[in-house]
Protein backbone atom coordinates (compact mmCIF):
# COMPACT_ATOMS: atom_id res chain seq x y z
CA UNK A 1 0.00 0.00 0.00
CA UNK A 2 2.83 2.18 1.31
CA UNK A 3 4.15 2.50 -2.73
CA UNK A 4 0.69 2.69 -4.23
CA UNK A 5 0.59 5.59 -2.22
CA UNK A 6 4.06 7.13 -3.10
CA UNK A 7 3.45 6.43 -6.54
CA UNK A 8 0.59 8.18 -6.48
CA UNK A 9 1.77 11.02 -4.64
CA UNK A 10 4.64 10.99 -7.49
CA UNK A 11 1.74 11.68 -10.34
CA UNK A 12 -0.03 13.98 -8.10
CA UNK A 13 3.11 16.86 -7.31
CA UNK A 14 4.29 16.08 -11.26
CA UNK A 15 1.90 18.83 -12.28
CA UNK A 16 4.68 22.02 -11.71
CA UNK A 17 7.79 20.20 -13.15
CA UNK A 18 5.48 19.10 -16.18
CA UNK A 19 4.53 23.23 -16.44
CA UNK A 20 8.42 24.10 -16.89
CA UNK A 21 9.23 20.90 -19.09
CA UNK A 22 11.26 22.89 -22.27
CA UNK A 23 10.31 20.36 -24.63
CA UNK A 24 6.38 21.15 -24.76
CA UNK A 25 3.99 23.24 -23.40
CA UNK A 26 1.28 22.34 -21.08
CA UNK A 27 -1.88 20.84 -22.06
CA UNK A 28 -4.89 19.76 -20.70
CA UNK A 29 -7.84 17.10 -22.03
CA UNK A 30 -11.14 15.98 -20.89
CA UNK A 31 -13.33 13.69 -22.44
CA UNK A 32 -13.80 9.83 -22.87
CA UNK A 33 -11.72 7.12 -24.19
CA UNK A 34 -12.41 6.65 -27.56
CA UNK A 35 -9.25 3.37 -27.54
CA UNK A 36 -5.79 2.14 -26.57
CA UNK A 37 -3.72 1.08 -29.12
CA UNK A 38 -0.49 1.47 -27.64
CA UNK A 39 1.64 3.55 -27.62
CA UNK A 40 -1.98 5.86 -28.61
CA UNK A 41 -4.51 6.56 -26.73
CA UNK A 42 -7.87 8.04 -28.60
CA UNK A 43 -9.77 10.18 -26.43
CA UNK A 44 -12.68 11.87 -27.56
CA UNK A 45 -13.13 15.24 -26.28
CA UNK A 46 -15.76 16.99 -24.55
CA UNK A 47 -16.04 18.74 -28.21
CA UNK A 48 -16.04 15.69 -30.14
CA UNK A 49 -12.78 15.81 -31.56
CA UNK A 50 -10.11 12.61 -31.50
CA UNK A 51 -6.87 13.20 -30.46
CA UNK A 52 -3.98 10.90 -30.19
CA UNK A 53 -2.31 11.18 -26.95
CA UNK A 54 1.81 8.76 -27.12
CA UNK A 55 1.75 7.50 -23.22
CA UNK A 56 4.92 6.31 -22.09
CA UNK A 57 5.63 2.88 -20.99
CA UNK A 58 5.41 3.89 -17.23
CA UNK A 59 2.13 5.56 -17.69
CA UNK A 60 0.62 6.47 -14.27
CA UNK A 61 -3.17 6.18 -13.70
CA UNK A 62 -5.27 7.64 -10.89
CA UNK A 63 -9.09 7.07 -10.14
CA UNK A 64 -11.38 8.98 -8.40
CA UNK A 65 -13.50 7.97 -5.37
CA UNK A 66 -16.79 10.28 -4.30
CA UNK A 67 -16.70 12.27 -1.26
CA UNK A 68 -18.88 15.00 0.52
CA UNK A 69 -18.87 18.17 2.20
CA UNK A 70 -19.04 16.37 5.32
CA UNK A 71 -15.65 15.09 5.08
CA UNK A 72 -13.92 17.99 4.36
CA UNK A 73 -12.39 19.07 7.63
CA UNK A 74 -9.99 22.05 8.93
CA UNK A 75 -6.07 20.77 8.58
CA UNK A 76 -7.44 19.00 5.11
CA UNK A 77 -5.38 19.98 1.91
CA UNK A 78 -7.50 20.70 -0.99
CA UNK A 79 -7.66 22.08 -4.69
CA UNK A 80 -10.85 23.35 -5.66
CA UNK A 81 -11.87 25.13 -9.01
CA UNK A 82 -13.49 27.71 -8.91
CA UNK A 83 -15.72 31.13 -10.45
CA UNK A 84 -16.60 34.25 -8.99
CA UNK A 85 -19.78 34.93 -8.67
CA UNK A 86 -22.01 38.27 -8.88
CA UNK A 87 -20.89 38.99 -5.72
CA UNK A 88 -17.43 38.86 -6.59
CA UNK A 89 -17.02 35.99 -4.24
CA UNK A 90 -15.10 32.44 -5.36
CA UNK A 91 -17.97 29.76 -6.02
CA UNK A 92 -16.61 26.03 -6.26
CA UNK A 93 -17.35 23.81 -9.66
CA UNK A 94 -15.40 21.29 -7.69
CA UNK A 95 -13.43 20.00 -4.88
CA UNK A 96 -11.18 17.38 -4.82
CA UNK A 97 -8.24 16.25 -1.47
CA UNK A 98 -4.54 16.43 -2.71
CA UNK A 99 -1.67 14.85 -0.51
CA UNK A 100 -0.44 17.76 1.66
CA UNK A 101 1.26 21.03 0.09
CA UNK A 102 1.11 19.57 -3.97
CA UNK A 103 1.60 22.52 -6.35
CA UNK A 104 0.42 24.91 -3.73
CA UNK A 105 -0.95 28.40 -5.07
CA UNK A 106 -3.69 30.05 -6.74
CA UNK A 107 -3.26 29.85 -10.41
CA UNK A 108 -5.57 30.00 -13.53
CA UNK A 109 -7.20 27.19 -14.84
CA UNK A 110 -9.14 25.99 -17.90
CA UNK A 111 -12.34 23.86 -16.77
CA UNK A 112 -14.66 26.98 -17.31
CA UNK A 113 -13.89 30.69 -18.63
CA UNK A 114 -12.22 32.91 -15.99
CA UNK A 115 -11.82 29.70 -13.50
CA UNK A 116 -8.95 29.24 -11.41
CA UNK A 117 -7.40 26.67 -9.38
CA UNK A 118 -6.91 27.26 -5.85
CA UNK A 119 -4.51 24.50 -3.77
CA UNK A 120 -4.33 25.25 -0.20
CA UNK A 121 -4.95 24.03 3.13
CA UNK A 122 -8.26 24.20 4.63
CA UNK A 123 -8.19 26.90 7.81
CA UNK A 124 -12.09 26.26 8.93
CA UNK A 125 -15.41 25.70 7.32
CA UNK A 126 -18.29 27.37 7.98
CA UNK A 127 -22.30 27.33 7.06
CA UNK A 128 -23.75 29.18 4.75
CA UNK A 129 -27.15 29.33 3.11
CA UNK A 130 -25.72 28.01 -0.21
CA UNK A 131 -23.98 25.23 0.98
CA UNK A 132 -20.51 25.68 3.29
CA UNK A 133 -17.62 28.05 3.12
CA UNK A 134 -13.88 26.55 2.83
CA UNK A 135 -11.64 29.36 4.37
CA UNK A 136 -8.22 28.44 2.87
CA UNK A 137 -4.79 29.36 3.51
CA UNK A 138 -1.72 29.07 0.81
CA UNK A 139 1.51 30.91 0.57
CA UNK A 140 1.01 33.45 2.93
CA UNK A 141 -2.87 34.20 1.31
CA UNK A 142 -6.49 33.64 2.39
CA UNK A 143 -9.28 33.03 0.52
CA UNK A 144 -13.37 31.97 1.42
CA UNK A 145 -14.70 29.53 -1.49
CA UNK A 146 -17.95 28.86 -1.33
CA UNK A 147 -19.14 24.77 -2.21
CA UNK A 148 -22.48 24.38 -3.07
CA UNK A 149 -24.49 20.95 -2.11
CA UNK A 150 -24.58 19.90 -5.41
CA UNK A 151 -20.55 20.20 -6.69
CA UNK A 152 -18.78 17.02 -6.44
CA UNK A 153 -16.21 16.30 -4.01
CA UNK A 154 -13.58 13.56 -4.63
CA UNK A 155 -9.99 12.24 -3.71
CA UNK A 156 -7.76 10.44 -5.61
CA UNK A 157 -7.23 6.81 -5.28
CA UNK A 158 -4.49 4.33 -7.26
CA UNK A 159 -5.27 3.14 -10.69
CA UNK A 160 -4.31 0.53 -13.14
CA UNK A 161 -4.65 0.59 -17.08
CA UNK A 162 -8.10 -1.59 -16.29
CA UNK A 163 -9.46 1.97 -16.12
CA UNK A 164 -8.44 2.65 -19.34
CA UNK A 165 -11.20 0.98 -21.54
CA UNK A 166 -13.70 2.46 -23.97
CA UNK A 167 -16.30 5.37 -22.72
CA UNK A 168 -14.14 5.78 -19.29
CA UNK A 169 -14.06 9.61 -18.60
CA UNK A 170 -10.59 10.40 -18.72
CA UNK A 171 -8.05 13.61 -17.80
CA UNK A 172 -5.09 13.94 -18.92
CA UNK A 173 -2.61 16.61 -18.05
CA UNK A 174 0.19 16.18 -20.84
CA UNK A 175 2.46 18.32 -23.23
CA UNK A 176 2.03 19.63 -26.35
CA UNK A 177 4.91 19.46 -28.73
CA UNK A 178 5.68 21.79 -31.51
CA UNK A 179 4.76 19.53 -34.17
CA UNK A 180 1.21 19.48 -32.87
CA UNK A 181 1.54 16.25 -30.69
CA UNK A 182 0.53 15.17 -27.41
CA UNK A 183 2.35 13.13 -25.21
CA UNK A 184 1.51 12.08 -21.37
CA UNK A 185 2.77 10.06 -18.36
CA UNK A 186 -0.25 10.28 -16.42
CA UNK A 187 -3.98 10.39 -16.19
CA UNK A 188 -6.89 10.51 -14.42
CA UNK A 189 -9.95 8.29 -15.20
CA UNK A 190 -13.69 7.37 -14.38
CA UNK A 191 -13.61 4.74 -11.60
CA UNK A 192 -16.58 2.72 -10.59
CA UNK A 193 -19.13 5.45 -12.17
CA UNK A 194 -17.17 8.43 -10.42
CA UNK A 195 -15.92 10.74 -13.05
CA UNK A 196 -12.68 13.05 -12.73
CA UNK A 197 -14.52 16.42 -11.73
CA UNK A 198 -11.37 18.56 -12.37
Amino acid sequence: MRSSLTGLLSVLVILPALAQAPDGSPTRIRGTVERLDRPALIVRTLSGQSVPVTIVTDFAVSGVVKRSLSDIKAGDYTASTSVRGPDGKLQALEVHFLPPGANEGQFAWDLAPDSVMTNATVAGVAAAPQGQVLKVTYKGHEADITVPPDVPVVAFVPGDMSLVKPGAAIFIFGRRHADGSVSATRATLEKDGVKPPM
